[in-house]
């Protein structure tokens, strides 16, 4: 990075678990860098969703290096994610034809609900599972169930990691969605239900809905508990596969509660 940038610049890793992200400063400038960032970066700055890109570099040796603006700001806190600004980021970015048609023609293609069913079986049977838990078969029954509804559904393009840590407000008031390296075209609900699920109190879900812009109902409601029971069972996985055995306990947990929630609401 030095050798692109000069010797009048202090040049710092981000950190991260890739190790391919710098910050860069100098009297007068400071940027953030990233190796071999998506080209999807591009359409996302010009539609003000992430920090500006400055310029972009291509090394002899193929990486592709990108600068952007490094901001004053802060992440959201969890508190600050039922924020009527982040739903109304949130709907713009799933509201977006220029992102969609970025991602599809960089070749992705859109989530398939029975190959993710069927390959986190795959990863269960594969897992330290000793012997299975009774509402783990609840769960899957349930997920198989609901398969039917999960299709015909409008595309859109999903952040899928939608962490509070993700999301930087800059000093001026204005709201971005950062780290963009698993975006995959899919349900909405994708997103909605691990935002809801995580951040916002369910007595708050049809106002935050709204400022979205889209009504809660049934059919939405079974797409987002799908989705939340699905990357649950994953981290369950993860955590057992790890030896983490009480935090798999509490997955599982959470499972019910979830299954739960999602039959009361058939009622």
């Amino acid at each position: 990075m030095q050798d692109i940038l000069g010797d009048e610049w202090i040049i710092a890793s981000a950190g991260g678990s890739t190790g391919e992200a710098y910050y860069a400063h100098n009297e007068n400038k400071r940027l953030f860098l990233k190796r071999n960032s998506s080209p999807f970066l591009a359409v996302l700055s010009a539609q003000g969703i992430v920090p500006k890109l400055v310029w972009t570099k291509r090394l002899e040796n193929g990486d592709v290096i990108t600068a952007q603006e490094w901001l004053e700001g802060k992440e959201l806190n969890p508190e600050e994610m039922q924020h009527p600004k982040v739903a109304h980021l949130l709907g713009k970015i799933h509201h977006s034809s220029e992102l969609l048609d970025m991602l599809t023609r960089m070749g992705k293609k859109p989530i398939d609900p029975e190959k993710i069913l069927l390959d986190l079986k795959q990863k269960v049977f594969e897992s330290r599972l000793v012997a299975f838990p009774v509402v783990l078969h609840q769960v899957f029954k349930y997920l198989q169930d609901k398969l039917r509804f999960m299709y015909d559904v409008k595309q859109v393009v999903c952040h899928c990691d939608l962490n509070h840590n993700n999301w930087l407000l800059s000093q001026v008031g204005q709201l971005y969605l950062i780290d963009w390296d698993n975006a995959q075209i899919g349900d909405a609900a994708i997103d909605l239900g691990m935002l809801l699920h995580w951040y916002i109190p369910e007595a708050d879900w049809n106002e935050w809905l709204k400022s979205y812009d889209i009504n809660n109902n049934n059919h939405l409601l079974t797409r987002m508990h799908w989705y939340v029971m699905i990357e649950v069972i994953s981290s369950y996985i993860s955590k057992l596969n790890n030896g983490q055995e009480k935090e798999a306990v509490q997955q599982l947990q959470e499972l019910k509660r979830l299954l739960d929630r999602a039959i009361s609401y058939e009622k």
